[in-house]
């Protein structure tokens, strides 16, 4: 038998479990799509497509042992595809220039910046002096100062105000999150603030959807009216998806006791509000013999739960997040109807399908990833525990078991991706969430459902009162826990390839049948490995010309104590270092870095009576150069930054080299660059330059 032979015997043997990869192509093709440096015109698109509709011929016509082959390679070609197609059909206007002037449009959305600022964003968007046809279609603004004094924010209110508005900011960093992306599937077309108090210009006007909107932000009120303060913002939170009432405070307990999960309306939340839902219908309904004896009471207490996640997903406003846990539950419920087993690796399939192909972006981000391997490793781990036929103990027992098995596994699974994200480690986590995730499902949302269901009566109080005393607890769990001697430690980001070989090696690890299974383990330990080794940036350059980094035997020292600070966060974060920016700002010295220079000219006169520079110079400036182009060095200014994004500086001696944003990220429909002509940052001839002078 030839390599193929055996290739197509050792596939007809994973014949049970292969359905499992389908979403696995899908993310891939969804994922070459984003990592793509140029945008794929629509005869390469059109191009693609008749290859994939040839691959399911050639699967039609194959032999079976070898049919899911090109059934992946379509499953790629699909996720490319859709994610082309979701890329351009949310296309719009995006400014190309700093807007200041009268913003005029009707609030959408309603939440608080980092800053704990409120947070419009508007749609129908008018700005003075700018046609429709370059308008955004949505704009996000930030009220500050007398802003908050105008009319209170209503959806669905038309509103006007002097605003700065900006175009979306690229990555902080080559490689970085890319906002511009993340705005452009948002479609926001500009963000900024305003200090202007707003003025209502017509009553709101009838829309479903904002009407569901008025009615989560009186939810919202209503609940924090009874429980104030950080408990009623948390219970608000978990009702109606409002999380603008929390302190800033307080979400970084929960951040840093690694529960800041309960907070998002995800799985967790859309799991047990609906298990809750359906073991009260199957108890009422064996309570009733005409019911019971007559009826499909398990699958009709599936349908109330089915109806009751649908009203939570309305209620909670419909984020990604909450749509993704809505589906989940949706097929494990459905699999109830067709007396299929409810959790098996084949749903959470179905479901991420379902979330690809409607929110293809959403793979991009840690909500996605971070649900479903939690999802994928609480399935697959229970499942080989039932299998095995391994016991949990005395049946009085078994409960605090599966807690803390859940907990634990979740938590692992999930934390490389926290950590990949978000730089930062809860060491105390686990303690954390044994002490706080019962309480939610035994107290919380029950209590929750009581509360909605009294709320016609006026006596929404009691089961607000009751749900206060279990969110009471979870925020000084988290308070007691992010105030321990090492509760949180920080990690450097990852390279681009660690997530996905490591998410590759864990999903052979749980799909792939028989003792080959295990190769994916090497998969994990190589993702670990690179992760260990990745290097960082020796200096990074702001797109604004306004902060310069670089990395010393202390850490990363910063240019400025102030200003720029979300960049200056960022950069901290990725380096894995959790010191303010004033600290790494006294760090300080000068700008060497090898045999380079960097130096930063900051404000008109300093720009003005600059001098000139020598070879190995990187002069870095936040304003535009008077005088003719200094030939020695090399001069980033803002003109040649808005062309490059972020800089780089990365490996050392000859291999050093200058990467931008732009360079990383491409040109991409939402990247805005390719506005500008690319800029060629002369590195060599800075290092020839050097080099001459040096002989």
């Amino acid at each position: 038998m030839g390599l193929i032979g055996h290739f197509g015997q050792t596939l007809l043997f994973q014949k049970g479990s292969l359905f499992g990869w389908l979403p696995v192509g899908m993310a891939m093709g969804i994922a070459l799509f984003f990592g793509l440096t140029f945008e794929p015109s629509l005869a390469l698109l059109a191009g693609i497509g008749v290859g994939g509709a040839a691959l399911v011929w050639v699967a039609r016509i194959s032999d079976q042992s070898l049919s899911p082959v090109p059934v992946f390679l379509f499953m790629m070609v699909l996720g490319f595809e859709l994610a082309a197609w979701r890329a351009h059909s949310v296309a719009g206007p995006v400014l190309s220039w700093r807007y200041y002037g009268p913003v005029e449009g009707r609030i959408v959305g309603m939440d608080r910046s980092s800053s704990d600022a409120v947070r419009l964003t508007l749609d129908r968007v008018k700005l003075d002096r700018v046609g429709p046809d370059k308008t955004p279609h949505r704009v996000r603004i930030s009220l500050h100062g007398d802003a908050t004094l105008g009319v209170p924010p209503e959806p669905g209110l038309r509103v006007m105000t002097t605003a700065h508005i900006s175009p979306p900011s690229g990555p902080v960093e080559p490689g970085g999150f890319d906002f511009q992306r993340h705005a452009w599937f948002a479609e926001l077309g500009g963000v900024g603030y305003t200090r202007v108090p707003l003025m209502a210009i017509s009553k709101a006007e009838f829309d479903l959807r904002q009407t569901v909107f008025r009615i989560r932000m009186i939810a919202s009120m209503r609940v924090r009216d009874v429980l104030p303060g950080d408990v009623g913002g948390f219970a608000a939170a978990v009702t109606t998806g409002d999380r603008s009432g929390i302190s800033q405070d307080g979400l970084e307990d929960l951040r840093a006791s690694n529960t800041a999960h309960l907070l998002a309306i995800s799985g967790l939340h859309m799991g047990l509000l609906s298990g809750f839902v359906f073991s009260l219908l199957r108890l009422i309904f064996a309570l009733i013999p005409a019911i019971a004896l007559r009826w499909p009471a398990r699958k009709m207490a599936a349908v109330g739960a089915l109806i009751a996640a649908s009203v939570y997903l309305a209620l909670s406003g419909g984020n990604v997040a909450t749509e993704r846990a809505f589906i989940m539950v949706a097929v494990a419920l459905c699999a109830v109807l067709v007396n299929r087993r409810a959790f098996s690796l084949r749903g959470v399939a179905i479901a991420a399908m379902i979330v690809l192909t409607l929110r293809p972006e959403a793979l991009m981000g840690p909500g996605f990833q971070m649900s479903f391997a939690a999802t994928t490793a609480l399935v697959a781990v229970f499942g080989w525990m039932r299998d095995g036929q391994i016991s949990m103990g005395p049946k009085w027992l078994a409960p605090v078991v599966a807690v803390v098995i859940s907990s634990s596994v979740a938590g692992l699974a999930t934390a490389p991706i926290g950590a990949a994200h978000f730089n930062a480690i809860a060491h105390y986590g686990l303690i954390a969430n044994l002490a706080s995730v019962p309480l939610m499902g035994v107290l919380v949302i029950p209590a929750a459902v009581l509360a909605l269901l009294l709320a016609p009566f006026g006596l929404d109080w009691i089961g607000l009162w009751i749900m206060g005393c279990g969110l009471r607890w979870i925020l000084w769990v988290a308070d007691t826990v992010a105030n321990l001697d090492g509760a949180r430690g920080f990690v450097a980001g990852p390279g681009p390839w660690v997530l996905p070989v490591m998410a590759l090696g864990a999903l052979f690890v749980v799909l792939w049948q028989g003792r080959g299974r295990y190769a994916g383990i090497a998969g994990v330990g190589l993702a670990i490995a690179l992760w260990q080794f990745s290097d960082r940036p020796r200096a990074l350059i702001a797109d604004t010309g306004g902060l310069i980094g670089v990395m010393t035997d202390a850490g990363r020292a910063l240019s400025r104590e102030k200003g720029t600070g979300f960049v200056a966060r960022n950069w901290l974060e990725n380096d894995g270092d959790g010191v303010a920016q004033d600290v790494a700002a006294a760090r300080w010295s000068a700008g060497k870095v090898g045999a380079f220079n960097l130096i930063q000219v900051s404000g008109k006169r300093a720009i003005a009576s600059f001098a000139g520079c020598r070879p190995g110079d990187i002069v870095v400036m936040n304003g535009e150069l008077a005088q003719p182009a200094l030939p020695d060095c090399l001069v980033l200014d803002p003109k040649t930054l808005r062309a490059t994004g972020a800089v780089a500086l990365v490996g050392e001696g000859k291999d050093a080299r200058l990467v931008s944003a732009r360079d990383v990220g491409g040109d991409r429909m939402w990247s805005g660059w390719a506005r500008y002509p690319k800029a060629t940052l002369a590195l060599p001839e800075i290092q020839n330059k050097l080099a001459h002078q040096k002989q």
